[in-house]
């Protein structure tokens, strides 16, 4: 890939990127934004997860980007057959809001925050770090990661661009 590319991640896909090129997802809301990124390759991967866990897949095909039980593992696989080591992996995250108000507060209407817990508890099983994580609220967000340094930017209408 060469620099200047735009991989466009769309909504329950994952892909990966090197040689300077920018992975780029929209519409992150209750969704997570997810990179990886190995810092001595210069190579990175984005996921954008929808929802906690693949047992409540109902699809006959099972979509493994769409779920962070699935699409974490995917991610550091697909890493790993470039070469990427798993112990240079670290990780930054995005989204996860909590879109609309519930009364009552039931869990399963808790999908942003769910997200956000079992996307950590599964780079948790991998061990690797997660680097800085822009989650929460109740706001939108789009995402960059710039697979030539790493630098993930944030971007929404509410809080403008930031680079964590």
């Amino acid at each position: 890939m060469a620099e200047g590319i735009l991989i466009k991640v769309g909504m329950a896909d994952l892909n990966i990127a090197d040689g300077g090129a920018v992975l780029k997802t929209t519409g992150l809301g209750s969704c997570v934004g997810l990179t990886l990124f190995d810092p001595e390759l210069r190579i990175g991967g984005m996921a954008h997860i929808m929802l906690p866990s693949s047992d409540i897949a109902r699809e006959g095909q099972l979509n493994i980007a769409k779920y962070a039980d699935t699409a974490v593992p995917e991610l550091v696989r697909r890493l790993q057959s470039k070469g990427a080591s798993l112990h240079r992996m670290v990780a930054k995250m995005a989204g996860g809001a909590q879109m609309f108000a519930f009364m009552g507060g039931t869990d399963t209407m808790r999908i942003g925050p769910r997200n956000v817990e079992a996307t950590k508890h599964e780079l948790d099983r991998f061990s690797i770090r997660l680097l800085s994580e822009d989650t929460g609220g109740n706001y939108g967000r789009t995402v960059e990661l710039y697979s030539h340094n790493g630098i993930f930017l944030i971007r929404s209408v509410q809080h403008g661009v930031k680079e964590i």
